[in-house]
C-alpha cells in the first residue's frame, strides 16, 4: 500500500478545537450529500464466504476466461494501474482495441450500474458480458467451461464453494463477483476520515477545495452521496477522442460496435462520436449521455472521461470551468446538460479543487498476481 495523500500537520488545538465547516456534510438543498462509504451490498443469492472469495480472485488473473485463454480480468483493470489501465483507450482482446477508457474495479461492488453507459445491473453481469464480448474478452461459454473442466484445482474450489460436481460458467461470474465486493470495495480514503470527524485527514487546501466541490464550483449537484456520483447520465460535451480518427484498429472496433447495437443505418452512418446511454435506451436524446464517474480513487486512474480525453485533473477542472464543451450530439440534437454553466474559478481555486480530488483518492491498492491453476487433462476430467 502507497500512501497518496498529504496530510498537512495542525497543532493540537485547532484539531480538538476548530468547528468542523458548515458545508463539510453537503449543501442541504443537494440530496444526497457527500457521506462515507458504507458496507458494500451483496445479494442474497450470492453470499460472500472466504473460499468463494478465493476462487474469484484466482478466476480474475486467469486468462482461460476469454476466447484464446490470452486476457483476464487483470488485463483491463490491472491492480499496477489503479485497477484499470492508464491508457485512453482500453486494450482488448488480441488484434482489437475497445472504444471506452477501463474504469476502476475499486468500489464497483458499490454500484447500481457498470459498464460507462450503465448497460450492466450487476457484478456478475458484467463479468460474463466481458468476458463474451467481441473485442474484450471474445470467449465461448462452453469453452471456458470446458477449459474449467480440465483445471483439477478449479473442479475441486468449485465443488467446495457452490456443491457442484464440475465447474458452471455461472458460477465462475458469481465467485469473481465476490472477489470484486469482499476484496476491491469498501476502500476508505482520508475523505472518509474528514466526514468521520478527523480534521487532521485533509490538508488546509483540500478544505477550501472541498468548499468549491460543495459550493461555487457544484460539483456535488452529479457528484454526491458515498460514492460521489448520482448514477445518472449526462451530455457534458466530452470533445471526441483523437483515436477514433487516427488510427484504424480504433475506427473499425467502434464502427463495429455501432453495427452490432443495430444502430440505424442513418445513424451507423453518421456518427462519429460515442453514442453511450442511445445503445441501452434508443432514445436519441441520451446520445453522448453517460453515467457521472464516481470520484473515488483518481489518481491512480488517469487519464479521464469515457474514452480518457484528458490526462490530468487540471484538464479535468478546467473543461468544467469553462461550462464543459460541444460534440456532435450537443450540436444535432441540443442535449447538453443545462447543469454546466463557466465557473470563473481562480488558478488559486481551481489548484485548490484539483488538490482536494488528489488527496481524496487515498492510498493504492496493490495485490500480488497470483499464480493460477494448471490443467491436467485425462479421461478422469473428460466426462
Amino acid at each position: 500500500m502507497h500512501k497518496r495523500f498529504d496530510v498537512r500537520s495542525l497543532t493540537l488545538g485547532i484539531i480538538l478545537l476548530a468547528p468542523m465547516p458548515v458545508w463539510a456534510a453537503g449543501d442541504p438543498d443537494v440530496d444526497p450529500p457527500l457521506a462515507e462509504l458504507g458496507a458494500v451490498p451483496v445479494p442474497a443469492d450470492n453470499p460472500i464466504t472466504p473460499d468463494k472469495v478465493e476462487l474469484g480472485r484466482l478466476l480474475f488473473f486467469d486468462t482461460k476466461l476469454s476466447g484464446d485463454a490470452s486476457v483476464s480480468c487483470s488485463q483491463c483493470h490491472d491492480p499496477k494501474q489503479g485497477w484499470a489501465t492508464n491508457e485512453p483507450i482500453c486494450r482488448g482482446y488480441p488484434g482489437a482495441v475497445t472504444w471506452r477508457n477501463c474504469p476502476t474495479a475499486i468500489n464497483s461492488g458499490h454500484l447500481d450500474r457498470l459498464f460507462r453507459h450503465g448497460a450492466a445491473g450487476s457484478l456478475e453481469e458484467q463479468a460474463v458480458t466481458a468476458a463474451t464480448g467481441s473485442v474484450e474478452g471474445s470467449g465461448d461459454l462452453l469453452v471456458m467451461e470446458q477449459r474449467l473442466w480440465q483445471t483439477p484445482e478449479y473442479v475441486e474450489r468449485f465443488r467446495k464453494v457452490f456443491g457442484t460436481d464440475k465447474p458452471r460458467i455461472e458460477d465462475a461470474w458469481r465467485a469473481i463477483a465476490a472477489f470484486e465486493r469482499a476484496v476491491l470495495s469498501g476502500i476508505r480514503t482520508p475523505l472518509d476520515e474528514y466526514l468521520a470527524g478527523d480534521a487532521s485527514a485533509l490538508s488546509d487546501q483540500a478544505v477550501r477545495g472541498m468548499g468549491l466541490f460543495l459550493g461555487k464550483a457544484n460539483c456535488i449537484e452529479c457528484h454526491n452521496g458515498p460514492l460521489l456520483t448520482d448514477q445518472k447520465n449526462y451530455n457534458l460535451g466530452v470533445p471526441r477522442p483523437p483515436e477514433f480518427a487516427e488510427f484504424g484498429v480504433n475506427t473499425v472496433t467502434f464502427r463495429f460496435m455501432l453495427a452490432t447495437n443495430d444502430v440505424p443505418e442513418e445513424y451507423y452512418r453518421s456518427f462519429k462520436d460515442d453514442p453511450g446511454v442511445y445503445l441501452v435506451t434508443r432514445e436519441i436524446g441520451d446520445a453522448g449521455k453517460f453515467r457521472t464517474a464516481p470520484l473515488r480513487y483518481l489518481l491512480d486512474t488517469a487519464p479521464y472521461m469515457h474514452a480518457g480525453q484528458f490526462y490530468t485533473l487540471e484538464e479535468v477542472v478546467d473543461f468544467y470551468d469553462k461550462g464543459g464543451g460541444e460534440n456532435e450530439f450537443t450540436q444535432r440534437f441540443g442535449n447538453k446538460t443545462p447543469i454546466l454553466r463557466p465557473l470563473g474559478l481562480s488558478a488559486s481555486e481551481r489548484a485548490d479543487l484539483v488538490r482536494f480530488l488528489e488527496e481524496i483518492s487515498g492510498d493504492g491498492v496493490q495485490m500480488v498476481t497470483p499464480i493460477v491453476p494448471s490443467y491436467q487433462t485425462g479421461d478422469q476430467h473428460d466426462d
